[in-house]
């Protein structure tokens, strides 16, 4: 195929649907639904998160918690937050719970309804549209922004022009099938590393085939920079700590002892060390236990039921032998 010539999106169409039927992950659950409200649940988890992570651990069990919308709608944070322990990215929960109590119990049927429900964007208001009412739409997650900067050679695209390309290559007959076949194509075939081009639907078409990896261009990777704090866990004479909910963006509404960069005061004892890495940070912390006569303090059983990071989940750890001891 000579390069800027348009391909032809209905042989396309008909050798990706063929490839769909044959090898597509038909088995996963949010695929053989027609609920809105569980695949909105599905594409919300999926945000920058592994399909066999939320297939395997999360998915099910915060359906079974929360079989529908009105009944998240109806939940406490802290039940939502603790549902959602170690999936990460912790604002995700708290839009999908405000969405609920937004909606009355129903989602919009459109894609620009649904963009105005917080933490929607476009990609997931286009995939629940697609998915759950099978409008004529484009979905354009990592995998697929992969194989169109392929297909068309884009090797540094804006979004906008992504966008161009995705609705130009859309199957409107077929926007379920076809959405979820080039999430697929990107995820089995059209891989970031020694991607299968002799077995890809869009070989015929894609002007990137003779050298792939070089469309995205690889951007530089940003060095993350290291946070040094010491954490002062407050423990009073019954063996009880004190801990309190996050009010800011990042991780809010999970519970966390007290994090400073200053140093630990001198009656404090250190119990060990942690490190938790972020997408834009890591923690390095050394733990220290210090005494406190705070009021709403926990029992180490009590502070395991509730919503805490993977790093508060490692202090527990630490503190499991100091639970009944004073400090």
């Amino acid at each position: 195929m000579q390069k800027n010539k348009r391909p032809k999106p209905a042989a396309f169409h008909t050798r990706l649907q063929r490839w769909y039927d044959a090898q597509g992950r038909h088995d996963l659950p949010w695929r053989n639904t027609d609920d809105p409200y569980k695949i909105y649940v599905s594409e919300v988890m999926l945000q920058q998160t592994q399909v066999e992570t939320v297939r395997t651990r999360f998915y099910t069990p915060f359906l079974k918690r929360f079989p529908t919308l009105s009944e998240l709608a109806a939940a406490s944070e802290q039940e939502v937050l603790s549902l959602w322990q170690g999936l990460g990215y912790y604002r995700r929960a708290g839009h999908l719970h405000a969405a609920a109590k937004q909606c009355g119990g129903k989602l919009p049927k459109t894609a620009e309804g649904l963009m105005q429900l917080p933490g929607i964007g476009r990609n997931t208001a286009h995939a629940i549209a697609a998915f759950a009412y099978h409008h004529p739409v484009a979905v354009m997650e990592a995998n697929v922004k992969r194989v169109l900067c392929r297909i068309f050679a884009m090797p540094n695209p804006s979004e906008s022009e992504l966008w161009g390309k995705a609705e130009m290559l859309l199957n409107r007959a077929a926007p379920f099938d076809y959405n979820q076949a080039m999430m697929d194509l990107g995820a089995m075939i059209c891989t970031r590393r020694a991607p299968k081009c002799g077995e890809c639907p869009a070989s015929s078409i894609c002007e990137g085939k003779g050298n792939p990896e070089s469309y995205p261009q690889a951007k530089v990777k940003k060095k993350v920079p290291v946070r040094k704090r010491n954490i002062l866990v407050q423990v009073d004479d019954r063996g009880k700590f004190s801990v309190t909910p996050r009010s800011t963006k990042f991780l809010q509404g999970l519970y966390h002892f007290t994090e400073q960069d200053t140093p630990a005061p001198k009656h404090a004892k250190k119990i060990g060390e942690i490190e938790q890495s972020y997408s834009h940070f890591t923690l390095q912390a050394e733990v220290w236990l210090v005494k406190s006569r705070k009021k709403n303090a926990y029992s180490l059983a009590q502070l395991q039921k509730l919503p805490m990071s993977m790093a508060e989940k490692k202090i527990l750890r630490l503190l499991a032998p100091h639970g009944t001891k004073r400090a």
